[in-house]
């Protein structure tokens, strides 16, 4: 899949999700292989410039972490030139307009999906920051708040005409929950209207899902976003599976995915940064068990990191024994030797 200048192959794709894609949960992903693009939290275009890149949770970032594209909030285009010089400075290896969040706080600021009533605003920010980079352009859409065809197939033309090089659909409509089945057939339309790459986004969360996904949509790519918390090899099976990759996937250990993603939090991200994130993480990766709601609620109920990754680790030796006696043999003896 061409993306600009940039090719993406195989053309898997992480979500921007708050709270969640950060570095450490990029790196887990890493680890098992099988994705082409990274993607950070969304950035608010306002606070970007000011922000450090060395303690800042949304900008942490390993030499290992590429492609990274880097997600940007905007609510208008005098915010545009200094978040571009920041990406620039960042290193970013991509951008990504979010014009399909759908939470009531960042549509009440007049961003994300709100910005789809706005077409006029959309194609001046698009144009300015298009004049600004050289680098890949996408933007990050829903189906708006109603089956609207024409409105939505103007809408993404008008995306195509201003410079952006992909479009990413989470297709939902803007006041859907995750709930919804999505209707992933819409995309097959848009993509009769554009020349651009597509990608397809939402409930995306197996080999069979991504399959369907693809047959329905006709997409050129896939977006994952909550299921790449919950089994960060997810990347790795689709690969192999759907587009052919010849990845030697390695046993999947659930003690010590978590364990990989404590470790970098505790390395890289300042004391005050790490348990928030832990526990966010948490919430979607305990579904893996059964009684996975007793360690989402030991963990939230932690006053700190260390307290966190005790109770974690207690909850593995109790309930996946032999895998969490390979992943930390040293428990007993020290928990610090674990992060």
């Amino acid at each position: 899949m061409h993306f600009g200048a940039r090719k993406i192959w195989p053309p898997l794709l992480l979500a921007p999700m708050a709270g969640l894609t950060h570095s450490a949960l990029r790196t887990t992903i890493l680890a098992y292989g099988g994705i082409g693009l990274l993607s950070t939290e969304m950035l608010s275009a306002k606070r970007l410039p000011s922000e450090s890149a060395q303690r800042s949770p949304y900008l942490i970032r390993t030499s290992e972490e590429n492609p990274l594209s880097y997600q940007l909030l905007l609510a208008d285009e005098h915010a545009v030139l200094p978040a571009i010089d920041a990406l620039h400075r960042l290193q970013a290896d991509a951008i990504d307009l979010n014009l399909g969040c759908p939470a009531p706080h960042i549509r009440k600021s007049g961003a994300g999906s709100a910005l789809m009533d706005k077409p006029d605003l959309v194609a001046r920010i698009v144009a300015k920051v298009r004049q600004c980079t050289t680098l890949p352009l996408s933007a990050k859409i829903r189906l708006d708040v109603s089956e609207n065809s024409i409105k939505l197939q103007n809408f993404c033309r008008m995306l195509e005409g201003e410079g952006i090089d992909l479009i990413t659909v989470h297709a939902r409509l803007s006041d859907e929950p995750f709930s919804r089945r999505p209707r992933w057939h819409w995309l097959s339309k848009i993509k009769k209207w554009v020349r651009l790459p597509i990608v397809a986004n939402g409930s995306i969360d197996s080999v069979s899902s991504a399959r369907v996904c693809l047959e329905q949509s006709g997409a050129d790519g896939l977006m994952i976003g909550r299921k790449a918390a919950i089994a960060p090899w997810i990347f790795a099976e689709i690969a192999k599976e759907v587009y052919g990759e010849k990845l030697e996937l390695p046993e999947i250990s659930l003690p010590k995915a978590y364990q990989h993603l404590a470790n970098a939090l505790a390395t890289h991200f300042p004391a005050e940064r790490r348990l928030g994130r832990l526990k966010e993480f948490t919430h979607y990766f305990a579904k893996n068990y059964p009684f996975g709601h007793h360690l989402a609620s030991q963990v939230q109920a932690s006053m700190t990191f260390q307290q966190a990754w005790q109770r974690a680790a207690l909850f593995f030796l109790q309930h996946d024994t032999e895998q969490a006696t390979k992943a930390f043999p040293d428990y007993h003896k020290s928990t610090a030797a674990i992060i």
